[in-house]
């Protein structure tokens, strides 16, 4: 569906341009771009980590508990792990995805949203590069991108650095 040039690290994913891609995470559900929700996909290595939570923490607050949008963190791995090795890497990203949603529990405390944090807090360990490649780009250790897809999985907008909490509410908006 996607070629990338060996030369480039993204390959040109459009605007307006629908993709469906699907994004198994570490809890066992299977997500998808055009699975009829508003969906943020943060596209990590593992150095960038700090930079996935400042997109979370700079996500407005219509969208917290708000079964239309969701944020997805795809974690790419640049080097092949055995399988004993992926389940204990399986095991430390959901601890780390119990961290951040006790994070934001307390946002969700302080805008008096009921609802349990962790439930919202989706994660992809992407070992292949099976799902990052469908984005067009390469497990690499500077990988960092934001796509914001809509309903139908058209891409809305993108940046290869962390937006700022306007340019973000405006995409995320746009639907």
């Amino acid at each position: 569906m996607l070629f990338a040039p060996l030369t480039s690290i993204f390959a040109e994913l459009t605007v307006g341009e629908s993709y469906r891609i699907n994004l198994p995470d570490v809890d066992g559900n299977t997500f998808s771009t055009a699975d009829g929700h508003i969906t943020t996909v943060v596209l990590i290595s593992e150095s960038n980590i700090d930079k996935a939570r400042a997109v979370g923490d700079r996500t407005p607050d219509f969208c917290l508990a708000n079964p239309t949008y969701r944020m997805i963190t795809v974690l790419a791995f640049e080097k092949k792990h055995s399988k004993p090795i992926r389940m204990i890497l399986t095991s430390l990203i959901r601890r780390r995805v119990d961290s951040e949603a006790r994070q934001l529990q307390t946002r969700y405390d302080r805008l008096r949203i009921t609802r349990n944090a962790r439930q919202d807090i989706f994660a992809v360990p992407d070992f292949d590069g099976a799902v990052t490649t469908q984005f067009g780009a390469q497990p690499t250790a500077a990988l960092f991108h934001v796509f914001i897809f809509g309903r139908k999985g058209e891409l809305l907008k993108q940046w290869s650095d962390v937006p700022s909490v306007e340019e973000l509410a405006a995409a995320l908006k746009q639907n």
